[in-house]
């Protein structure tokens, strides 16, 4: 990799375990790493020759301005570093990787964009909620609970139970999300899952019904992913069938 580079590179979930080949070696070639809130430190172990700028934004909290991180950005790289901006998930996925990689084009600096596992799908995943599902999903959406305006056409458009629907950053809206959805026409039993800390040590998993989920007693400061929908069933299908292993000391 040439030096003046910016590699917006994913981090995953949060265990660093789930961290890409390429992004581990784009940490250990780095000169500075810009990293987010949600992003493991233990991550940054791979970056041992590396200096560290926190640059995390979370809801609510005093954060610095985008437009601040991307001149950051792009000042270092101009000086010659190899230069990557570390970011929880997937870049492009609510992670504002896109704006990011537009403002580096603008001012003529070279980046890559490194996937990352997104909480979309890792956090169902590692409840042992499948996304899809012969029979009961074919489809999932993915949408934002940040606001209002982000969530409710999305919703509106969709059919009752049509598919499994996966919510980011929603904690805080779970109860009027439910709302919507149900005056939508979605039965109030439909399975619903409030997922915290995806893939950490303090990782906890509520499941309940969605005319329950609003009431959901959950902590709303924990990073969190919403999934609605018939698959969310599965996982306690896994649970029970798993029970008789795990009672008898699993298979020999």
């Amino acid at each position: 990799m040439t030096r003046g580079f910016v590699s917006l590179v994913g981090a995953g979930p949060g265990d660093p375990e789930l961290l890409t080949l390429r992004a581990v070696a784009r940490l250990r070639e780095a000169d500075i790493v810009f990293y987010d809130a949600l992003v493991d430190r233990a991550a940054l172990a791979h970056a041992p020759q590396a200096r560290f700028a926190f640059v995390g934004k979370r809801a609510g909290r005093p954060s610095i301005e985008q437009r601040t991180i991307e001149t950051l950005l792009i000042r270092h790289a101009r000086r010659g570093e190899r230069v990557v901006r570390l970011k929880s998930g997937d870049p492009f996925v609510f992670g504002r990787g896109g704006e990011e990689a537009l403002a580096l084009a603008a001012a003529g600096v070279p980046c890559e964009i490194v996937p990352g596992v997104s909480s979309a799908f890792a956090a169902p995943a590692l409840s042992g909620i499948p996304l899809t599902h012969r029979g009961l999903a074919s489809a999932f959406l993915v949408v934002s609970g940040h606001a209002p305006e982000a969530w409710r056409p999305a919703l509106q458009s969709l059919p009752p139970g049509a598919a499994t629907v996966v919510v980011l950053m929603g904690l805080g809206s779970r109860a009027a999300i439910a709302t919507a959805l149900l005056a939508g026409g979605w039965s109030a039993r439909t399975p619903a899952a409030v997922l915290l800390s995806a893939s950490r040590r303090e990782a906890h998993t509520w499941r309940g019904t969605l005319a329950k989920l609003g009431r959901a007693d959950v902590d709303s400061g924990a990073p969190g992913v919403l999934v609605v929908g018939a698959t969310v069933d599965v996982a306690a299908q896994l649970e029970r069938l798993a029970a008789p292993a795990a009672l008898s000391g699993g298979a020999r």
